[in-house]
């Protein structure tokens, strides 16, 4: 067999389809991959518990990278040498202040699993409260209910008001976070600690698992994907990806609705598995 590769795949827009689920060809094309001794790993800007289903339908035994970077862990082995690297508290309660001042539709912090909402708002919950593991909810003005550094800060501003946020970002916080938008419906602006992003825990993992640059292969469709696609060797951009990834990575794949992942691993690393058609639905 050939050397093994280091498999990483972001959730969203990329293994994901859009209705959130993993097809059966790539579930299928991925476990081939597994028994041919590929190491898969998941790479999202997603917390632990909207994660967690995903990785055991996998039936991975592998870390995994959530909040872009910001939580590098192991679902299955406590003694895997956890990363949690938060925003500084201060620097949270400064940004919501901002925040208000442009009066922001809402804030929202994560404590690893614990979500903390400035505003009620049943539309966001609802996003956390997407995956069958119930979120910690905490409601009220995070100027004074964040106690804790939190993982990440997430903005839900006016659409009017983006650029000025970001702007205001760059001016005044530059040096101490990364700040990504989610795009189209939310615009959320997510922001994490300075330095880091998926290719951060991309290469912590390589390096555990003794494995070069040039046999990592890495998917992905957004801005938060593009350090991680630039850094792997095999640096894979989904058809439905923005621009600006396709430019950094060495190939396109089929778009996540059309089993892009198993696409490519089937080509590239030569995988064939048949495909028979449950009558069950899965995740």
């Amino acid at each position: 067999m050939e050397a093994k590769h280091l498999i990483a795949l972001d959730l969203d827009g990329t293994l994901l389809t859009d209705d959130k689920e993993i097809s059966l060809r790539n579930r299928q094309v991925l476990k081939k991959a597994i028994n041919e001794g590929h190491i898969v790993v998941i790479a999202t800007g997603r917390p632990h518990r909207a994660s967690i289903d995903y990785y055991h339908l996998l039936e991975l035994d592998t870390p995994m990278v959530n909040f872009n970077g910001a939580l590098i862990h192991h679902p299955t082995d406590d003694k895997w040498d956890v990363l949690h690297n938060p925003l500084p508290v201060r620097t949270a309660h400064q940004i919501a202040g901002a925040c208000y001042d442009l009066n922001v539709n809402n804030i929202v912090a994560e404590v690893m699993d614990n979500v903390y909402l400035d505003q009620y708002d049943e539309k966001i919950i609802e996003i956390f409260k997407a995956t069958r593991q119930e979120s910690p909810f905490t409601i009220g003005s995070l100027k004074n209910k964040l106690k804790e550094d939190p993982t990440s800060l997430m903005i839900h501003p006016k659409k009017d008001n983006i650029d000025q946020l970001r702007n205001h970002l760059d001016d005044y916080h530059a040096e101490l976070i990364e700040h990504r938008n989610w795009g189209a419906p939310w615009n959320i602006i997510e922001i994490v600690k300075k330095g880091l992003n998926k290719a951060v825990g991309l290469q912590k993992i390589a390096h555990y698992y003794h494995i070069p640059d040039e046999r990592i292969i890495a998917f992905g469709d957004e801005d938060n994907d593009l350090e991680m696609i630039d850094y792997a060797g095999v640096g894979v951009a989904m058809d439905n990806a923005i621009d600006e990834l396709k430019s950094v990575a060495k190939h396109i794949t089929e778009t996540n609705e059309n089993d892009g992942i198993g696409t490519f691993l089937e080509d590239y690393l030569k995988l064939k598995s048949k495909v028979i058609q449950p009558n069950v639905k899965h995740l």
